[in-house]
């Protein structure tokens, strides 16, 4: 297929005049022609405009074509040789669009740029996230090498957290050409006008685009299950029930197994198209079933490869319902034909309110496919005390021969449950007839923002100054973001972080850094010199060496909020327990709770060392060390990653499992230097990379390669396949056999018969046989040893066969005789077919 680089040349005939504009245009649009893809008249309004030179903001409906109006603004710039920048709020979005770009225009032209991944980043197209390009606009400002800027999903501009990243390159890179796209941005009077004024050209709204596939607004009085039963049976299919918490998608589905979906010749197809994929124990069992009746499930908890899934099924026609969160409305690529609110409040993080007119629109889009579908319907169903309501007056009314008055004094209506919002047909009429709302400024201050801006050649007070009262906050608000550059400025002045000079230096600084700055600062970990720090501190010759370094990462990293509170509710269950045991006061235990929290190891020496590394190093007063036990806590209990999620009850959230495993592992390959490593810290981090292999390799084969693109053309089509096989990494796989079986271990220690029974029964070694095979050794020794010792290499012999291994994990007994232990066999094929290590338990004794 022919790249749209390859149609440059015949447009640069004259290395010392720009391209004509008409000609550029007019090579697209052929281009687009040739594969089918004509463009819409708002299309072609927006890239004359762009060719023209003018800003455009681009406000028209989901499914419009606004990818492609991009596409042809990267080639425009191409053309006139500058370079251009595509953002997106989330890696996933700016990944898949730079596959996307590659094919379009040849890997050669197109790099990423994420913070914790970077690909070919001098090429002239970058995909990047927000952050990554506001970094650039605050530490090269006016002088940047930006010629363009396309900023996609722009209503994030208005998001509390992030939307400081939207607005910093409007402020700060005058000099580029700006495409904001979304499809819910409101009244953008003021950004027009703004960004004339910044640039110095003209800026084109283009809103008044048709959507291609019209919507039809329904309010639902009848069930849930009586509405999805209808639309199916009208052909409306695929349907998207979203719902507002993940728990509520999964049981909603699950309660659609007694409905029948699809035809014999459907059901073959999915198993066609599923083939050999690898479902889990645990929640891929239920997807399992769910996708096979051909019922889906989608939300931001799932595996990775467990959403692909279902969006490639839906893609293929062959799911006929997905049961979903919000997370719909960030750009994911499920082709549906309906959509079914079941609510119109959600619980934002904060508090329960209604939807936003913005929230509303931006899930409703993405109902009706253009090319399959006539229309797109939009069904919001009714709370189940109104759909009470209207069935009781319905009654009254057939009861009182149609007298309407009596029918409705004779009805006792029902109430909103207790502590819910109410709502209704008014908040339905009023959401669907509303315009998305203006987008609301979120400018912030941190000391990262204030030391790229004094990093930058030239005054950086008159930048700074121009970055705090040039930007689109009110008076009041800006006030307060100059007194807190203030203190910002005074706390690297006394760290020492900063110099004043006397006299400009040669790049006109009247104030300059005395420390360098990372390119990449405070984009990926921003702890992550801390973490250096506290790691060449620590003792390479103690037993927990390994396991402290990782803790030190591990402190680094966001927290968790889901895993942290499955942590905590399991140790409080314990420490009740053991309470109840001594005979403690409930008033007592109660109050002994509060203490009682998720595993926190080196959690005294981290904070103290913190808060010295904080005195020199001011600017990570934006962000607190956090101690925190998830990789250290999988590890010590020797559990694979089914048997973690089960432990602490996170099916729901085991895509929030694996994406932190898989920022731990880029943390630790990323931040310890190899002089740091040993070989059982080199050992752990191999078992941690293979386990996400295994569990799902998008998230870390995709950024290894990445970050190693020396033929990215031939990775391309590589970068998402299916991992390696699990033996065929022999260092990341003995330390998986070694936890397999220090697991059992661990349970024999604790005396868990039923546990091991549930491991090796197959085996003939149920709770009852491992007692027996135990109670001999309890009646010598009082207990196994599980420390560092006993899990070390010298306790675990391997014997390494073609066919097979064999093993014996030798017992920890306090005499020190290890002469007590497990023998097992390791199945080589069975362990690849599985992605971990399958160990058959051959006996359990004396040698």
């Amino acid at each position: 297929m022919t790249t749209l680089t390859e149609l440059l040349p015949p447009l640069l005939t004259d290395p010392d005049n720009p391209p004509d504009p008409d000609a550029i245009f007019s090579a697209f649009a052929d281009w687009a022609k040739d594969r089918g893809l004509a463009l819409y008249p708002h299309q072609e309004e927006a890239l004359i405009e762009v060719v023209m030179g003018s800003n455009v903001i681009l406000s028209t409906p989901t499914g419009s074509g606004k990818s492609l109006v991009a596409t042809g603004a990267h080639f425009t710039a191409l053309a006139n040789g500058q370079r251009s920048y595509y953002t997106a709020p989330i890696k996933a979005l700016v990944s898949e669009k730079f596959f996307a770009l590659c094919e379009i225009f040849g890997p050669a032209s197109v790099g990423m740029m994420t913070g914790d991944a970077s690909v070919n980043a001098k090429a002239p197209i970058i995909c990047c996230t927000a952050e990554v390009l506001a970094s650039i606009a605050l530490r090269d400002g006016a002088d940047a090498d930006v010629g363009q800027v396309i900023m996609d999903e722009f209503h994030y501009y208005a998001d509390p957290d992030r939307g400081w990243a939207w607005q910093v390159p409007l402020i700060e890179l005058p000099k580029a050409q700006f495409v904001l796209m979304s499809a819910t941005l409101g009244d953008v009077t003021r950004f027009q006008e703004d960004l004339t004024r910044r640039t110095g050209w003209a800026t084109a709204v283009v809103k008044n685009a048709e959507r291609p596939v019209p919507l039809v607004f329904s309010f639902s009085l009848q069930p849930l299950h009586e509405t999805l039963n209808e639309l199916l049976t009208t052909n409306q299919s695929p349907v998207y029930v979203v719902h507002f918490t993940q728990a509520a998608a999964l049981e909603q589905a699950q309660a659609l197994m007694s409905t029948n979906m699809c035809s014999r010749a459907e059901k073959d197809a999915i198993a066609e198209l599923i083939g050999n994929f690898r479902f889990a124990s645990g929640f891929g069992k239920t997807l399992s079933r769910l996708v096979r009746h051909g019922i889906g499930v989608h939300h931001a908890g799932m595996l990775p490869k467990y959403r692909r899934l279902v969006e490639t099924l839906a893609q293929a026609g062959l799911l006929k319902v997905i049961c979903g969160t919000d997370t719909l409305g960030v750009g994911i690529n499920v082709p549906i034909r309906t959509v079914v609110f079941t609510a119109l409040a959600k619980y934002d993080g904060k508090k329960t309110r209604l939807l936003q007119a913005r929230e509303f629109h931006q899930i409703a889009g993405r109902a009706g496919r253009a090319g399959f579908d006539t229309l797109g319907q939009v069904v919001v169903q009714a709370p189940e005390h109104v759909i009470d309501n209207e069935r009781s007056y319905a009654k009254a009314l057939a009861k009182t021969g149609g007298d309407e008055a009596l029918a409705r004094r004779r009805v006792v209506k029902k109430k909103p449950p207790e502590g819910t919002i109410s709502w209704g047909k008014p908040t339905f009429e009023r959401l669907v007839a509303a315009e998305p709302e203006p987008l609301t400024s979120s400018f912030t201050v941190t000391h990262a923002m204030v030391l790229n801006v004094i990093d930058r050649p030239g005054n950086a007070y008159q930048a700074l100054k121009h970055l705090l009262t040039d930007n689109h906050e009110d008076r009041a608000k800006q006030r307060k973001h100059i007194h807190r550059a203030i203190e910002i400025y005074r706390a690297l002045l006394a760290g020492g972080v900063i110099e004043r000079l006397d006299e400009p230096d040669d790049q006109g600084r009247y104030v300059r850094l005395t420390v360098d700055l990372q390119f990449d600062f405070a984009l990926n970990q921003p702890l992550s010199p801390f973490a250096l720090a506290a790691i060449s501190l620590l003792d390479r010759e103690t037993d927990t060496y390994a396991l402290d370094v990782l803790s030190v990462i591990e402190s680094t990293l966001d927290d968790p909020r889901q895993i942290l509170s499955a942590q905590q509710f399991r140790a409080r269950g314990e420490a009740v327990a053991a309470m109840k045991a001594e005979g403690v006061e409930y008033e007592e235990r109660i109050e002994l709770l509060e203490d009682v929290t998720w595993p926190k190891p080196l959690e005294d020496v981290l904070e103290a060392g913190y808060e010295i590394y904080r005195r020199g190093h001011p600017w990570v007063g934006d962000y607190m060390v956090s101690p925190k036990s998830v990789v250290r806590d999988m590890y010590e209990r020797a559990m694979t990653f089914g048997e973690y999620v089960q432990f602490y009850g996170l099916s729901r959230s085991e895509g929030i499992v694996l994406r932190y495993l898989a920022d731990a592992y880029k943390a630790l390959r990323q931040t310890v230097p190899d002089e740091a490593k040993t070989e059982e810290l080199t050992d752990l981090i191999e078992w941690l990379g293979e386990l996400i292999r295994q569990v799902d390799s998008s998230l870390v084969d995709e950024w290894e390669k990445l970050t190693h693109p020396d033929d990215l053309s031939a990775d391309l089509a590589e970068l998402r396949s299916q991992p390696k096989t699990v033996t065929s990494n022999p260092r990341a796989f003995r330390v998986l056999v070694r936890n397999a079986l220090f697991r059992r271990v661990t349970l024999a220690a604790l005396r868990h018969y039923d546990e091991l029974g549930e491991l090796d029964a197959a085996d003939g070694w149920n709770a009852a046989a491992w007692s027996e095979a135990l109670s001999a050794y309890f009646d010598e020794f009082s207990q196994i040893g599980t420390g560092p010792d006993a899990r070390g290499p010298s306790m675990l012999i391997i014997d390494e066969a073609p066919g097979g291994w064999t093993v014996r994990q030798i017992f920890d007994d306090p005499a020190g005789d290890h002469d007590w232990g497990i023998s097992a066999t390791v199945d080589l094929a069975a362990s690849d077919a599985e992605g971990t290590a399958v160990v058959h338990v051959t006996d359990v004794g004396q040698l």
